[in-house]
């Protein structure tokens, strides 16, 4: 019996007995043969070695081996952080918070392993962040998948996007497979690009897990469990950016009031009733059942609509003025709801947005002239949110819009990687009664865990 790599997935050519009972194979009537998804390989193999089965292994062809690095000393944490990885047989999730050295943590885990590695991104932007520090780590010349580009080399990196597209090809030659921001997986969408892949040492890494437990169990399937959890709270002072966290109550202006009152009026009860029938249900549940009759879409307008009543409220455009002010002479981040939101402070107070309109090499150019101070502000309404680097930034300001705990610790973050003398403030504009103020209770827990 031959066992072979084909399009993402394994096959069993020839006969076997008691092959149906093999780890997640399935007879395929097309080509007459046991197939089995790629990520069962390290399982399959082992099963069968188990069962003293004459087979042969076709799967990983003979490639060049990553190059041997002598990984720089690690903080403590870290060090921790791979130890318990690698006692976890070499899978799982290590969470650590923005600016504690997630990529470094990976660097020491592919040193340590000297295995073939895939690095999974969510971004262009960060394949080219990535390529950068494993280059400058010595693990170089690094492969690249993504924006046109498709290298492959021992260690290479590659958009999540060209994963999905090439893992056909790419499935069978990574033993080791990286996953940044891994928390964009687990719940099926793009979950092929790690079932297509052969590797059985993986790792993935991310400031803010998920905590529903069906996006848990999707993960633990794909990469393993969470294996390692360092907090802001744990970090902060000693080897992230000390930081203050001043939350400034805003008002609505009276017209404001009246309308925001409005639209609730209409949301509440509807939202009320549904989960008192239903107190175990979620968010998107909510959203699907409200889609079906026309009181849950008159519903979700008005809920859509009270949050444009507060995103960027008078007051609110009245505290970014003064903020902006009173730090003149540091780098501030500002985080708005929407891209409307970030132009209309762009345009207010002259300053450069960066918005996902925004291409790569503008947006490239106004990080570094950032960096050098040439820039004293930017603002923007996701982008800034994951990955991207901005070292230089001290204060932070969030309007509003965060859509959960997860994109308000990766705020956060932007303005606590560590520098001689710093002293990092997040400001937090929440409107008096309403919504905003308990997601701000909630994000505060955020920071204590996450």
């Amino acid at each position: 019996m031959r066992l072979v790599f084909d399009r993402g997935t394994l096959l069993l050519r020839g006969s076997l007995s008691g092959a149906e009972s093999l780890p997640g194979v399935q007879w395929d009537p097309r080509v007459r043969s046991w197939r089995a998804p790629a990520i069962r390989y390290p399982e399959v193999v082992c099963e069968l070695t188990r069962r003293h089965a004459e087979f042969h292994d076709e799967v990983r062809p003979q490639l060049a081996c990553a190059p041997p690095i002598v990984c720089r000393e690690l903080r403590p944490y870290q060090a921790a952080a791979v130890a318990a990885w690698e006692r976890a047989g070499r899978r799982g999730i290590i969470a650590l918070p923005t600016g504690a050295g997630k990529t470094l943590t990976a660097i020491a885990a592919i040193a340590r392993t000297g295995l073939r590695t895939l690095c999974l991104v969510p971004t262009r932007v960060l394949m080219m962040q990535w390529v950068r520090t494993l280059g400058e780590a010595g693990l170089g010349p690094i492969g690249e998948y993504g924006d046109g580009r498709r290298i492959e080399r021992p260690i290479t990196v590659a958009t999540f996007a060209s994963a999905l597209r090439h893992m056909e090809t790419l499935g069978n030659r990574f033993d080791l497979l990286v996953v940044d921001e891994v928390h964009h997986f687990g719940s099926g969408a793009g979950d092929e690009a790690l079932e297509m892949s052969t590797a059985a040492a993986r790792l993935g890494l991310s400031a803010t897990p998920p905590e529903d437990e069906l996006r848990q169990a999707g993960l633990e399937s794909l990469v393993g469990p969470e294996v390692y959890r360092a907090s802001i709270e744990e970090l902060a002072g000693r080897y992230l950016a000390a930081f203050q966290l001043v939350t400034i109550s805003v008002g609505l202006a009276p017209a404001e009031r009246r309308a925001y009152d409005a639209e609730m009026s209409v949301f509440r009860p509807l939202c009320r009733t549904f989960f008192e029938a239903a107190p175990g249900a979620s968010w998107a549940d909510f959203v699907t059942a409200a889609g079906r009759s026309d009181a849950g879409r008159r519903a979700l307008s008005a809920w859509r609509r009270s949050r444009a009543i507060v995103r960027y409220s008078e007051e609110k455009r009245a505290a970014v003025g003064d903020l902006l002010l009173r730090h003149h002479d540091a780098r501030v981040l500002v985080f708005a709801a929407d891209n409307e939101t970030a132009y209309a402070v762009a345009r207010e107070h002259l300053v450069q947005p960066i918005t996902c309109d925004i291409g790569p090499a503008e947006r490239e150019r106004a990080l570094q002239r950032f960096s050098r101070a040439e820039l004293r502000i930017l603002v923007s309404a996701r982008v800034l949110n994951e990955g991207l680097d901005v070292p230089a930034a001290d204060i932070a300001v969030v309007i509003g819009g965060s859509q959960g705990s997860r994109e308000y610790v990766q705020r956060v973050g932007r303005v606590l990687r560590p520098s001689e003398g710093k002293r990092a403030v997040v400001y937090d504009l929440v409107a008096r009664r309403t919504f905003e103020v308990p997601r701000a209770h909630r994000h505060r827990r955020a920071l204590a865990s996450g």
